[in-house]
């Protein structure tokens, strides 16, 4: 497994790919970032998998699936920055926690209600509830 310090950069890199496209890097993206040939790339992917929060891959791949609070697969937790969608959470919880990722902006989040399908709608900025519908 990797040291603290390589698991603590490539969390940082995944991350911070996270929020700002919406999208994780692939292992090579993640590889090439720290400065490492792909093999290493990969295996790190996995040793911060392994090591740090609810986070998977796809079943039999090395595609990341998702990345509290994020998720890489569209799921009904739809996140809006600044009025762009670009975002999925992993689970309504964590679609709360994403807030924090984005200070000083407006997080929209939107999901069905999962038993009468209604909207539901909510507005936070820094952790604080701006509104809801």
């Amino acid at each position: 497994m990797a040291d603290a310090a390589v698991l603590d950069r490539a969390f940082q890199v995944i991350m911070r790919r996270m929020v700002n496209t919406g999208q994780a890097p692939h292992y090579t993206e993640l590889a090439a970032a720290l400065g490492y040939a792909v093999r290493e790339g990969r295996q790190v992917l996995h040793d911060v998998l392994d090591a740090f929060l609810p986070g998977w891959l796809y079943p039999e791949t090395d595609y990341i699936a998702s990345f509290a609070p994020f998720s890489n697969l569209p799921t009904q937790y739809r996140i809006s920055v600044a009025g762009r969608q670009r975002w999925f959470a992993q689970c309504g919880f964590e679609s709360l926690a994403v807030t924090w990722l984005f200070p000083g902006e407006v997080v929209r989040i939107e999901a069905p209600c999962l038993d009468c399908n209604e909207p539901l709608v909510l507005e936070m900025r820094d952790g604080n509830l701006l509104g809801a519908e």
